[in-house]
């Protein structure tokens, strides 16, 4: 096939990317580097069937030949971009989307998004796990609320578009994820966490530590992103590990895998920092045979590994 990848210079853009390569597919990567690296790009440019083009997905988009499916991945995802990059994030969420829904659309090609875990806001426990069907807790003024709003407003922006023009579209909902090409300024709790170990400093964990995440190796994510795009389920899919930790627990982790002896520093938590994060994957189980397979600790030695053995990142 011959695919766009939308945000191809991120973080899971590259392994996106990096899998459908070494599928034999040929990838056309189109970034702003509003926060992916340049680096990832001139790796991949490296590959044979890789190319690449500098664009802005909020203004018109034009790409000769043939095209079989556009992977949206375009978007600032990191709680330290919500404040300087709000309404960049908001632009993406809207008219990019549309712009690349344009695009699907004149292509007659199947458009895959990435939505996210944060749709669903700070769930209560009666939602918890959270199920595809769930409607969320978001604050829609709150200081995430460019992300979770945005990425809410592009659900629905994709749904009607596929109602009144019958293009074939995926939703993938994805929750934390991690691995290497991380970018260490990212200001997630993962990279920093590694950063601050191997440096031998305090690890910051908000509040006391007791609210919840569930990581997911990157590799994992792009197996269910892939296998959403080759199934015939139009529905959002959570595609995230289940397995969940409380942000303590996963810090001491980190540094028991480091080796160093790092502490942990309690600073105050976010405004709307939402207390649990867990995916119900049954859909995913039951609608595309996907389950995640790297456990967190042989995922965290891979990702430390990757971090340690390269200085500008991981």
């Amino acid at each position: 096939m011959r695919v766009l990848v939308a945000g191809a210079a991120g973080f899971i853009g590259y392994h996106l990317c990096e899998r459908l390569l070494s599928e034999g597919h040929t990838v056309v990567g189109l970034d702003n580097f509003c926060t992916g690296q340049r680096r990832n790009i001139a790796d991949l440019s490296r590959r044979r069937g890789f190319e690449f083009v500098e664009h802005d997905v909020v203004r018109p988009i034009e790409l000769p030949g043939r095209l079989d499916a556009v992977y949206n991945l375009a978007c600032p995802a990191s709680p330290a971009d919500f404040g300087p990059k709000a309404l960049e994030i908001m632009d993406v969420c809207a008219h990019g989307v549309w712009r690349l829904l344009e695009l699907a659309r004149a292509a007659g090609a199947t458009f895959v998004h990435t939505s996210t875990s944060e749709v669903y806001g700070n769930p209560d426990r009666q939602h918890h796990p959270q199920r595809e069907e769930y409607f969320g807790n978001v604050n829609p003024i709150g200081p995430r609320a460019c992300y979770d709003e945005g990425k809410r407003f592009a659900e629905a922006l994709i749904v009607n578009y596929r109602r009144r023009y019958g293009i074939e579209t995926r939703t993938v909902r994805i929750f934390n994820t991690y691995g290497p090409r991380m970018r260490r300024d990212d200001g997630r709790v993962l990279p920093n966490f590694i950063s601050q170990a191997l440096a031998g400093e305090p690890l910051t964990v908000h509040g006391d530590g007791s609210q919840t995440r569930s990581f997911c190796y990157v590799s994992d994510l792009v197996e269910g992103i892939l296998r959403l795009a080759a199934s015939d389920v139009s529905e959002p899919v959570n595609i995230g590990n289940p397995d969940e930790v409380s942000i303590a627990d996963f810090a001491r982790k980190i540094i028991a895998l480091t080796g160093n002896r790092s502490r942990l520093a309690f600073v105050p938590r976010p405004a709307d920092d939402p207390d649990l994060r867990r995916p119900d994957i049954t859909r995913a189980r039951t609608r595309l045979g996907w389950q995640p397979r790297v456990g967190l600790e042989e995922g965290l030695k891979r990702t430390i590994d990757a971090f340690g053995s390269d200085a500008s990142g991981g």
